[in-house]
Parts: structure tokens; C-alpha cells; sequence
């Protein structure tokens, strides 16, 4: 049986730290389709680095903008439902975005729910065990620093 290589998707972890808090709150939406808890990702855009294709989504899919970081801070790999009942094997780059704005309109509003919650609630939601680890990888690189002192991946 022949086996494909993985699609590619790009995906923002998007997170925010409010004030007299030392934890990051990460933002989770719901999947249009089957409702379950993701973070936005989608396919490469034409001219586009994955970074920036992470910050696009997180716009489209969530309504934020910020910061991204154009180092990935890991992958994480799922079996995507397609229309008819076909699953496909997806890697997914992972980067973070710093969000320093919610828009109140954007192009997938209404479209989903969305929740902020902290890294750990965020890996006991989400299905994928990889994504979990970025989470709590994600939560560690807070502990005992300063949000702005974040170290990039590979750092």
C-alpha cells in the first residue's frame, strides 16, 4: 500500500498575558464541521512564508492580530476528515502569536467559538497528543520569565 506525504498546514498558537498574571492564555476555537477545540491553521497561500500564513488564519479564523514569531515553536500531525468520508495525513507548523488585538469583525465570525483558557485546560481540550505537548512546552517557556523575555524555538 503506498502512503503519501503529509499535507502541510501552518497554525498560530495565539496567547496573551493580562496584567498581574504570570501564565499565558491561549485562545481556542471550535472547528466548523465537527465542533471540536483547535487552534486557526489552514493550507500554504501562494508567496506566503508559513508564519505569515499562521498569522492570516489566526485574522480569518479568530479576529486577532499581533505578533507572530517566524520561528515555529514545533508541528503537530492529524488526520484530516475531507468531504466524502476521505482522511488525509496533515503535518501542521506550529507558531505563536502574541495578540494585540480582537477585532469585532472578521471574515469567519460567527462561524465558530471561541474561548480563552490556559495552556493546561487548552491540552486537556484539544484531541491531537502532539498539540498537547506544544501547550505545555508553550506554558514552560513562561515560567519564571517575563512574557516580553520569551525565547523564540531553537533559542
Amino acid at each position: 500500500m503506498l502512503r503519501r506525504p503529509p499535507r502541510q498546514q501552518y497554525a498560530a498558537i495565539c496567547y496573551r498575558v493580562r496584567k498581574n498574571q504570570t501564565e499565558p492564555e491561549v485562545l481556542l476555537l471550535t472547528s466548523r464541521d465537527t465542533g471540536r477545540w483547535v487552534i486557526p491553521k489552514g493550507w500554504p497561500m501562494s508567496g506566503k512564508k508559513g508564519y505569515a500564513v499562521a498569522e492570516r488564519e489566526a485574522y480569518e479564523e479568530a479576529g486577532v492580530k499581533g505578533k507572530v514569531a517566524e520561528k515555529p515553536i514545533g508541528h503537530y500531525d492529524y488526520l484530516k476528515g475531507m468531504d466524502g468520508g476521505l482522511k488525509i495525513h496533515c503535518r501542521v507548523q506550529v507558531h505563536t502569536l502574541e495578540v494585540k488585538n480582537e477585532l469585532k469583525d472578521f471574515p469567519e465570525k460567527g462561524m465558530r467559538r471561541s474561548e480563552w483558557v490556559n495552556c493546561e485546560e487548552a491540552a486537556a481540550r484539544v484531541q491531537e497528543p502532539e498539540l498537547k505537548v506544544l501547550f505545555h512546552k508553550f506554558a514552560q517557556r513562561f515560567s519564571g520569565i517575563q512574557p516580553q523575555a520569551i525565547p523564540e524555538a531553537g533559542e
